[in-house]
Parts: C-alpha cells; structure tokens; sequence
C-alpha cells in the first residue's frame, strides 16, 4: 500500500475546527480515490462512507429536491442504508462533476455544516461551467513524485539518503538509477505498483507497466469524446498527440515552445488550437512553460505571452511510452533526445510541489530551461543537463548579462552544493528547488 505525501494536507485539513468541503482534484487514475478511501479516510475516520457519481448515477436523485445539506445527509442515509456520526465519519463525494447539484450542495455544506467531514474528488472539475466558488478549499493530486516512487519500493535507507540529500558516487549511483527505472514507470499509481511487484520477473514487470500505460492512454482517448463539450476531439487528440512527436523530430538540444503547424491540416495559428490545449491543461494532462526573453523581473507572470509556451506531459512515464522508448534505452541512455525527458521530468517534480506555471529564458542562442522563484523573489535560473548534454555558453551569457546571486544546475551527476555563484544538483533533486 504505497503512501501518499498529499495524506499530510488532509490531515491539516481534518484538525480545521471549521472547514470548507475538500476538493480533490486531479488527473483521472492518479490515485484520489484510493488516497482517501484506502489511506487517509481508514487512518482518521470511524467510517467512510463513499459515494461514487461515475460508477452508480442514480445517486443524483439524493439531491433533486432540495440542496439543504440536512435533507441531503438524510437521503445519503437512507440510500446507504446507515447512520453517518458528523464527528467521525467521512462523507466522499467521488467523481462529483458527474452530478452538478451535488457540486451545487457543497456551498451550503460550507455554510451549513462546517463540522462535517465532506470531501470530494473530480477528474473534469476544471471543464465545469459553473462552481461553488469560495466554498471549497481544493487540494490538487499528482502521479507520484520521484519522492513517492522511492517510497513505493519500500527501500527506507535509500530514501532516508535522499530526503537527507548525502552525497557520493555511490549514493549518486544507486539514486540515479532508481531515477531511470522512474522515467520509465512514471508515476501513475497502477504502473509504479506493477513495477514493484516482486513476484513477477523483470521482463514481466516490463510488459506490465506497457500495458497500463496503454490502457491509461486509451483512456484518455475515451474521454476526449466524452467530455470535449463543442470542440472536436480529434482536435484535443491531435494536440495531445503531438506532443512527444514535437520532442521526438525537434533537432535543437532543448525542448522548444510549442509550435502549432502540422497538427491539423489548414490550421497553422495560436488562435486554432486555444480550446484543445486549454482543455488538455484545465484536465490536468498537460503543464505549461512560458519562455521568457530580456531581463527577468518579479512577478514573471508579467513577462509572458499566452501564445508562446512549451507544453510538457503532467507525467513522464506516460511520456516515455509514447515516444516508444523501451526500458533498456532508459537504462542506456542511448538516444539523442533524453535532455527532454529530464526536462519533463523537472516540470513534473515542481507541478507537484504547486509550482505553476513554470518559466525558462531565451535569447538569441541562448537557453534556460527553468526560472525558479524564490521565496523571498529571488529569480534563480535552472540549468537541466543530461548525460553528454552541454550548452556551455548559456549559463555564463545569463549570469554575465543579469548578475544573479545563485544559479543552479542539474546534472547527471554527483553535486557540488554551496559553489558560488553557480551550485550543482543532481538531477534528482529538483523538487528540492521548492524550498529555496
């Protein structure tokens, strides 16, 4: 039973004397309902009582009537056949944006009854028309994080090092492959449980995780049509499809911004594709990244331009499979564009740490993968480097135009902390950045 770093929010959550209705909103099959029914919900509640809009519809009847929460508490009673204890019991709304009155409940369960535990999950909360604004508080899940996945293979030492960040050549070699087994699994619930299984052989391990790559792929596909509303959904497919063909064909050593040409035919501009990609990122499956040119400056979100981002997959094990990578090239790290991967893979870490967007500069020749802000404003500039990979004149033509007092490079390789101005971080550390 893998943990889940997001149990700690809940728990804060749970200790609120009064509380808004929790929203859970994620990516479809990152694991939200299994964080609260299997994890949090056994561990804090006497009962949870789960109630799930996707899988039995008929439950939209509970809230025909009327919206007053004590109605609805007493209809949720008699469908589930049970008495619900406010003081110790868990109330789940499951996939609730298939039911829009009892998203609509949630406002006067907020105003109503802010000692009850009600908490729900959604995988197309962002596509809704309407919402109980200020009414929730909202939680966001992930795939798992590097930092999860070390903690799914059950191996406490080699987590301790990391959370600890000790370093030596062997550390560095047991992490950074733990690192390429995760950039092939990623970090969907049913593949890192694949991967972990050790009653199957490695190659069966292999071929599992393929298949439930597959399976979530073909899934989302699914869902594409379902829920695409007025636009086309070969419109969001080819958007989602071209993603990794982008990376795949792009000659330059850096992952470029996303260029609208030869996705559709006859559609060449912004303005073409603006409803499938703000889908795509209001479903969660994909992140932005604004590139930023000239003086970086506190805010960024002041520098960007809406139509000039890269798009990078919310995860990079579903990545991974749709470039075709197999697990041995991973391992090997044998073709030319595995600085994508690691660029990818940095987006996710810092997604999951709610960073967002994220921002890199260019100038000229010029290229720095990631703007990192820090706590107290500080703009921190980011190089990603992996494997053989080196852009030498980039960093040194960033710190000679803009003086910063910290730069940071991840690299493949053993760290060199506390350096001035520029500190080396191995590769796996980037969600590390988060506490700068």
């Amino acid at each position: 039973m893998s943990q889940r770093l997001r149990t700690q929010d809940l728990r804060n959550w749970k200790q609120k004397p009064r509380r808004k209705p929790l929203l859970l909103d994620g990516a479809r099959q990152v694991g939200k309902t299994y964080l609260i029914t299997q994890l949090f919900g056994p561990e804090e509640f006497n009962n949870v009582h789960h109630l799930d809009f996707r899988v039995h519809p008929e439950l939209a009847e509970l809230f025909q009537e009327t919206l007053d929460p004590y109605t609805v508490l007493s209809n949720i009673e008699l469908y589930l056949e049970t008495k619900i204890d406010l003081h110790h019991d868990l109330i789940f709304f499951d996939e609730i944006g298939e039911c829009q009155s009892a998203l609509d409940s949630l406002k006067y369960f907020s105003t109503e009854m802010p000692h009850a535990y009600i908490c729900a999950s959604g995988s197309n909360i962002g596509l809704l028309k309407s919402f109980p604004v200020g009414a929730v508080s909202f939680l966001e899940l992930f795939p798992l994080c590097f930092e999860e996945f070390l903690m799914a293979s059950h191996n406490g030492l080699l987590l301790e090092v990391f959370r600890e960040r000790r370093e030596s050549q062997f550390i560095f070699k047991k992490l950074f492959a733990t690192l390429l087994d995760y950039y092939f699994v990623g970090g969907m619930p049913e593949a890192v449980a694949e991967w972990f299984d050790d009653s199957n052989s490695l190659h069966e391990r292999v071929e599992n995780v393929k298949r439930v790559h597959e399976e979530i792929i073909s899934g989302y596909q699914l869902d594409f049509g379902k829920y695409c509303g007025r636009i086309h959904p070969s419109q969001i497919d080819a958007v989602f499809s071209a993603i990794p063909r982008q990376l795949a064909t792009n000659d330059n050593l850096s992952v470029q911004r996303f260029k609208f040409n030869d996705i559709v035919e006859r559609k060449k501009r912004y303005v073409n594709f603006l409803k499938p990609i703000d889908w795509l990122e209001k479903s969660k499956l994909v992140r932005k990244c604004y590139p930023i040119t000239g003086r970086p400056y506190h805010p960024l979100q002041i520098k960007l331009r809406v139509n000039m981002f890269k798009l990078f997959f919310f995860d990079v094990g579903l990545l991974c499979h749709m470039l075709g990578l197999s697990y041995l090239s991973q391992i090997k790290q044998d073709f030319q564009f595995k600085g994508f991967i690691a660029e990818n893979f940095v987006q996710t870490e810092l997604s999951a740490r709610s960073i967002y967007p994220t921002f890199s500069w260019q100038q000229n020749q010029a290229e720095i993968e990631f703007l990192h802000t820090s706590t107290d404003g500080e703009i921190i500039p980011v190089e990603v480097k992996s494997g053989g990979r080196t852009r030498a004149r980039s960093l040194p033509s960033y710190i000679s135009r803009y003086n910063p007092s910290r730069a940071i490079i991840l690299a493949s390789k053993v760290g060199a902390k506390g350096a001035k101005p520029v500190e080396t971080w191995p590769l796996y550390e980037a969600q590390f950045l988060a506490e700068l």
